[in-house]
């Protein structure tokens, strides 16, 4: 089955790509690698999911926001070769906003890792490490980015 059919069976529509805001593109790709800046959870209308881990959002909460971002993830990934079917995942690096005794962050990840998994099967199984940071860019929740290759 093509990631385009397992999409729509899953019923996961992925987001368009957002042009970047500063100087940096949206991916870097060298030979079959691929470096995808980091995506923040941004809704369709432009706002984004904010807060602080443990302050003003809760793990749900969070773990929700990093399976938006791995959505913006498999939308830049697809732009790269046209379509997911050619993409692997190997390594997912996520930030969590979070208060200082906030210990999920993995957790919280898993919201990202599911989704590349369930979409991408094994070849969205990846390296991933999780970190909390004591804020992200615009108050965001969390921030994840990745290295991907190109596999056909």
């Amino acid at each position: 089955m093509s990631t385009k059919d397992r999409l729509e069976e899953l019923g996961i529509e992925l987001p368009p790509i957002v042009p970047a805001s500063y100087t940096y593109a949206p991916f870097k790709k060298i030979d079959r690698l691929t470096f995808i800046s980091g995506q923040v959870p941004r809704l369709s209308d432009g706002s984004f999911l904010t807060g602080k881990v443990g302050l003003d959002c809760s793990f749900d909460e969070a773990r929700e926001a990093a399976r938006l971002c791995g959505k913006h993830l498999l939308s830049v990934a697809r732009s790269v070769t046209g379509s997911l079917d050619d993409i692997e995942f190997l390594k997912v690096f996520g930030m969590v906003n979070a208060v200082a005794d906030f210990r999920d962050h993995a957790r919280v990840m898993e919201g990202c890792s599911q989704l590349l998994a369930e979409v991408l099967g094994d070849r969205g199984r990846h390296a991933r490490s999780a970190v909390g940071m004591g804020s992200l860019p615009a108050n965001v929740r969390v921030e994840i980015e990745a290295v991907i290759a190109i596999v056909n």
